[in-house]
């Protein structure tokens, strides 16, 4: 196995947990970043489920996040790392997709998890319940507003805000202030 590509939208852009050579900015295209999978074991309960980031296929979309490059020596661990991480319920397909990078360059199979529209997980929720959701619910991997702050902070600093976080950030301090 050669060098291998790992594609981060979500908390992999804060934590990515595996040993990266190169960071790039790179998008992703015809996906969409979206709460729209339930989760039950990182950051809520089977009792009181919370929401994770999935990318929800959309034609036309982009997604902008970063591309992670793994030395070849690691990337036999490290897909078997993320299978660990990401797999957990089977609620994400890995796939490799094709990403683009700000200078034009082109990156081909990158190791990408995506929400599987049939999954029961799988959720369509509008922002507001979306806000609910996620100010309440805590998981093994702590509280599920900690994830989405996470994640919009990090998108900030990389210089590609998400309107739909940041909205879900303002919702969420409005919610958990009372």
């Amino acid at each position: 196995m050669g060098d291998l590509w790992v594609f981060g939208y979500g908390s992999l852009l804060w934590n990515p947990g595996f040993p990266v050579v190169e960071t790039r900015v790179a998008r992703l295209h015809d996906w969409h970043r979206s709460f729209c999978m339930s989760s039950i074991h990182h950051r809520g309960t089977p009792e009181r489920p919370g929401l994770v980031l999935a990318l929800d296929h959309a034609p036309g979309a982009v997604c902008h996040g970063l591309a992670f490059r793994v030395a070849s020596e690691h990337s036999e661990a490290t897909v078997a790392y993320l299978r660990e991480r990401e797999l957990i319920s089977s609620a994400y397909l890995e796939t490799r997709q094709e990403v683009t990078f700000p200078d034009g360059g082109i990156q081909r199979e990158v190791l990408t998890y995506v929400i599987d529209p049939h999954h029961d997980q799988y959720r369509t929720l509008p922002l507001e319940e979306q806000a609910r959701i996620i100010a309440g619910a805590v998981g093994g991997r702590g509280p599920n507003v900690e994830y989405l702050e996470n994640t919009a902070s990090h998108l900030h600093d990389l210089g590609l805000p998400d309107a739909d976080l940041d909205w879900l950030v303002t919702r969420v301090r409005q919610l958990k202030a009372g």
